[in-house]
């Protein structure tokens, strides 16, 4: 099993990278998508939230308001540490669940948006950053995500810097280019992935 940590900060098109390693064969373990799991109506997570932060992050049908827990914490870096402190843990024992059932060989993704914030590129055999200008980034929060400027800043403000995350890479995708030149970096990692011991 080939393990790969795939990270870039939000707006920086790492969710497109991974969708086209998924389509090419990789198994992909998505942090974000666990993390949305881990805190769905009914979990303890959701439970340990709420008490944490109150009834005012939930919507009115009983599920997280993430975008109000956001602007909460990525406001507070104490609240961001709480709110870390509760759905890390669960969403590295669901990460082991899926790494154990991964067949022999796979190449298995995961992706990480804050692999170089919680150090943990050691835990990977390839660290891809999928990199773009902060510039760039805010352009595709503003555009795609609908977020204010002042929200889509805190959110990369609360991030590790480029350079931090490039520190980290053993490969690095520019996405500041087309779809068309994004597909063609994805098919010749992939090749050189496939082509690894």
């Amino acid at each position: 099993m080939l393990k790969v940590g795939l990270t870039g900060g939000i707006g920086s098109g790492k969710s497109e990278v991974s969708k086209r390693l998924a389509e090419r064969g990789a198994v992909v373990i998505d942090a974000d998508k666990i993390a949305r799991e881990v805190v769905e109506p009914g979990t303890p997570g959701l439970a340990e939230i709420v008490e944490a932060f109150g009834e005012g992050v939930l919507r009115p049908d009983g599920t997280l308001d993430r975008e109000r827990l956001g602007s909460i914490v990525f406001t507070d870096p104490d609240k961001l540490k709480i709110l870390n402190g509760i759905v890390h843990p669960k969403v590295g024992a669901r990460v082991g669940e899926l790494q154990r059932a991964a067949p022999d060989g796979a190449i298995v993704v995961y992706d990480v948006p804050l692999l170089a914030e919680n150090n943990l590129a050691s835990l990977y055999d390839v660290v891809i950053v999928v990199d773009a200008s902060d510039e760039i980034r805010l352009e595709r929060l503003r555009k795609y995500r609908d977020m204010s400027e002042k929200d889509a800043r805190a959110r990369i403000a609360a991030q590790a810097s480029r350079e931090g995350r490039l520190k980290v890479a053993d490969i690095v995708i520019d996405n500041e280019g087309s779809l068309d030149a994004l597909d063609a970096q994805v098919s010749k990692i992939w090749s050189d992935l496939r082509a690894r011991p």
